[in-house]
């Protein structure tokens, strides 16, 4: 299989995979909900879980791939706030969390590019 072919399903494994995180185990995300938001954590938490879901079956699909692969760029960003709150709250933390929640950061950019990168190549393809 072309690694064009492959990046959509690897990304798709990517997001279904941490779906399924937060439904295993909600309490570790709904740390990281920014408290701006209406509702309560957990919420937020399958919120965000089936959107993962979605975006996955999204870019499994070659029909519905690009828009699903500009979604997941949008979402990328989207929970950046959440990956701020988490470094913020573990800064105090021993060192290796607080450089996961630090490193998680700069992170949210190949993913959002890797995202864009889906969707070009499948513009490319149709």
């Amino acid at each position: 299989m072309p690694r064009s072919q492959r990046s959509p399903l690897l990304l798709a494994g990517l997001l279904a995979g941490v779906g399924v995180t937060h439904f295993a185990a909600p309490r570790s995300f709904d740390a990281t909900i920014p408290k701006f938001l209406p509702g309560s954590p957990r919420t937020w938490t399958y919120a965000s879980g089936v959107a993962e879901f979605a975006l996955a079956a999204g870019l499994m699909a070659p029909r519905t791939r690009k828009a699903a692969a500009l979604a997941s760029a949008a979402f990328f960003v989207g929970v950046f706030p959440a990956n701020v709150k988490m470094a913020v709250d573990w800064r105090h933390r021993p060192t290796p969390q607080k450089a996961a929640a630090i490193a998680r950061l700069p992170l949210q950019v190949p993913l959002v590019l890797w995202a864009r990168n889906v969707a070009r190549n499948t513009e490319n393809q149709a």
